[in-house]
């Protein structure tokens, strides 16, 4: 069963002498951040969201209630959370989180390559599935067509079509 909060930042420093925060996104972009209104500190404490920016990189934020530099401070590390039923995603996209773990299977091959380890967001042009085989290889994989084929979320498994010399 998915996650209902899932992890969309860490409060990294404060800014300024209001309370501000800096937030490192984990999100697509830190502008994703921006658009909510309410998240959560420990997937249960809702915090109000009053201002949000990008700023080089970090997300500025003011939260209702942290007004000092002393109480930005004592947040300083906490991660960030939101409500998966706050946002909407387009019906082809799926959360990181929810896909760690599964089944990747070659369809050239029709042999399983090993389970998603991680998705890397650093290419600008896609991002990259990182593989662990069996044999505790790590191998990459774009994220794009038409390499990814498919991810049946209900049975854990992502396809993919490999070319010659891409997993070996």
């Amino acid at each position: 069963m998915p996650k209902q909060f899932l992890e969309a930042g860490k409060i990294v420093g404060t800014h300024g002498v209001r309370g501000d925060l800096k937030v490192q996104s984990w999100c697509d972009s830190p502008e994703v951040l921006c658009d909510f209104d309410t998240l959560y500190l420990d997937e249960q404490t809702p915090v109000t969201v009053e201002k949000a920016q990008v700023h080089k990189n970090v997300v500025l934020m003011h939260l209702k209630g942290v007004d000092t530099v002393e109480a930005a401070e004592a947040l300083r590390g906490r991660v960030l959370h939101l409500d998966r039923e706050d946002v909407e995603l387009p019906e082809e996209l799926v959360f990181i989180q929810d896909i760690l773990g599964f089944t990747v299977h070659d369809r050239r091959t029709n042999s399983d390559v090993g389970k998603l380890r991680d998705v890397l967001t650093t290419n600008p042009a896609h991002d990259m599935y990182e593989i662990k085989t069996a044999e505790g290889r790590l191998v990459y994989v774009p994220a794009a067509k038409p390499f990814l084929q498919e991810i049946d979320m209900q049975a854990g498994i992502i396809y993919i079509e490999s070319i010659e010399g891409l997993l070996e």
